[in-house]
C-alpha cells in the first residue's frame, strides 16, 4: 500500500508569512497553541487553522498533552526547499562574480 498524499506541500506551507514564523517559534522549543496564539493579533482558530496546514505538510507534529495541544517542529520536509533553492544559487553565484569582475576592472 503507498502511503497518503498529503494535502499540502512544504511551499504551499511556508508561503504565508504567519506560517513562517510559526515555524521560527517552534524551532525554539515545544510550544502549546495558547502559547503560540499569544505572539500574533489573530485568533486562536486562525492559529489552530496554520498549524493544520503546516501538519499536513508534515513540518511540524502535534501531541496531546493533559487537555492542551503541544505543537513541536519537523524540519526534515524543508530538505525539499533547500534542495529546490540550491539549484538557484548558482544563477546568483554567477552574477555576483559579473558584478565583482566588473568592479576590480573599472577605470
Amino acid at each position: 500500500m503507498t502511503a497518503p498524499a498529503r494535502k499540502y506541500d512544504v511551499f504551499q506551507a511556508i508561503a504565508d508569512p504567519t506560517r513562517r514564523k510559526v515555524l521560527r517559534l517552534l524551532s525554539e522549543k515545544e510550544l502549546a497553541v495558547s502559547e503560540i496564539t499569544s505572539h500574533f493579533s489573530i485568533s486562536r482558530t486562525a492559529i489552530a487553522k496554520h498549524l493544520h496546514i503546516l501538519t499536513e505538510a508534515e513540518l511540524v507534529r502535534g501531541r496531546k498533552v493533559g487537555r492542551e495541544r503541544r505543537y513541536c517542529l519537523q524540519p526534515e520536509p524543508l530538505t525539499e526547499l533547500q534542495q529546490w533553492l540550491s539549484y538557484y544559487e548558482r544563477f546568483w553565484e554567477n552574477k555576483l562574480s559579473k558584478l565583482k569582475y566588473e568592479i576590480e576592472n573599472e577605470e
